[in-house]
């Protein structure tokens, strides 16, 4: 059976991200964002972390989307 393709977005949160597939964690670790297993990233939005960390939220978006 094949597996439902999620659309990512900046509205969700890491730890919806992370629970959707756990190889997203490694992407998002990929762009410094060590913060994954942080208590918080459950209810920060990508948008939140991405203007944090100072990343392009669409480059991010696309990276989590491409696969």
């Amino acid at each position: 059976m094949k597996k439902k393709k999620i659309i990512y977005t900046k509205d969700m949160t890491l730890g919806q991200i992370m629970n959707a597939d756990p190889e997203n964690s490694i992407i998002l670790m990929g762009f410094g964002m060590h913060c994954c297993g942080c208590p918080m990233s459950q209810m920060e939005t990508l948008e939140q972390a991405c203007e944090v960390h100072e990343l392009d939220l669409d480059f991010v978006l696309a990276r989590l989307n491409e696969k």
